[in-house]
């Protein structure tokens, strides 16, 4: 047992410091995207089943809507650059710059050396919930997904509708490829809907049911060509269970928005990362 040092108080009472300010980060023009929004064309919807996954495409430019429609259910995406998979969602990074929770405003960004924004969240029906007395919040960024490695290495099963195998089936079928080869894809997750967090004494990672309810909703703005692939997670609301036949399961829509011609003439897609890739000498 380690002894407690003389000084112990003293260095527990260090102020934390921000590891990543993100004041200086180039800022969304929320403004331009919802003026576009308003006049925009819905141009394709993916309904998500219970216990599944879909796949959906995204031009940069347009909008797409993750909605709630017959009771409460969280889903876990992915996305990519949908010219290059090796462009993808980088949850960490996307943490480290926002936090563990992501809201209207904040962005999800992409791996390296990419480094830019993928989509910009432009409405959230469920920013009013803020951080509850637990420490809890919605739409983290720090949750893996469930998967069958986890579970089987926990209970010793074999269970193939967690939201990494369904991620998997999505993007198999949508590239016409072998699902090990589609496997390599499929990566950390945006927990849309969920909510967690940490708990005091022992920082372990909870959940607690979802506040969503049917009409609830979650828009981005599309910053790059994307490929997105969402799944309906086997917990439902994840009140109980994230990765269970016996939760109360619900399917998930995706809507695709067209703007107006014009009514983003000022906006450009954002470039590569601007890092040489040097790495020194």
């Amino acid at each position: 047992m380690p002894q407690t040092p003389a000084d112990a108080a003293a260095r527990r009472a260090v102020a934390p410091v921000i590891c990543y300010p993100n004041d200086t980060l180039p800022r969304p023009d929320l403004a331009l995207y919802r003026a576009a929004r308003q006049g925009a064309e819905k141009i394709a919807e993916v309904i998500v089943p219970p216990r599944e996954a879909a796949c959906f495409r995204v031009a940069s430019g347009q909008v797409f809507r993750i909605t709630s429609v017959d009771g409460p259910q969280v889903g876990d995406l992915n996305l990519w650059n949908a010219a290059d998979l090796s462009e993808r969602f980088y949850s960490g990074k996307t943490r480290a710059l926002h936090g563990t929770h992501v809201t209207t405003g904040e962005r999800l960004w992409s791996s390296f050396p990419h480094l830019r924004p993928m989509a910009t969240i432009i409405e959230d029906t469920l920013g009013w919930y803020g951080i509850d007395e637990y420490g809890g919040s919605v739409h983290d960024v720090i949750g893996t997904r469930c998967d069958p490695y986890t579970g089987n290495l926990l209970s010793g099963v074999q269970y193939h509708h967690c939201c990494h195998s369904n991620l998997t089936r999505a993007l198999a079928a949508e590239l016409g490829v072998q699902r090990a080869e589609a496997e390599r894809h499929v990566h950390d997750v945006l927990n849309v809907f969920m909510c967690t967090g940490f708990t005091r004494d022992t920082g372990q990672y909870f959940m607690k049911a979802s506040p969503v309810r049917p009409g609830d909703y979650l828009e981005f703005f599309a910053e790059i060509d994307l490929l997105g692939a969402l799944s309906a997670c086997p917990g439902g609301d994840c009140s109980s269970e994230h990765t269970s036949d016996a939760a109360a399961c619900f399917p998930l829509k995706v809507e695709v928005f067209a703007p107006k011609a014009g009514s983003l003439a000022a906006w450009r897609s954002p470039a590569r990362n601007g890092y040489d890739q040097s790495h020194g000498d």
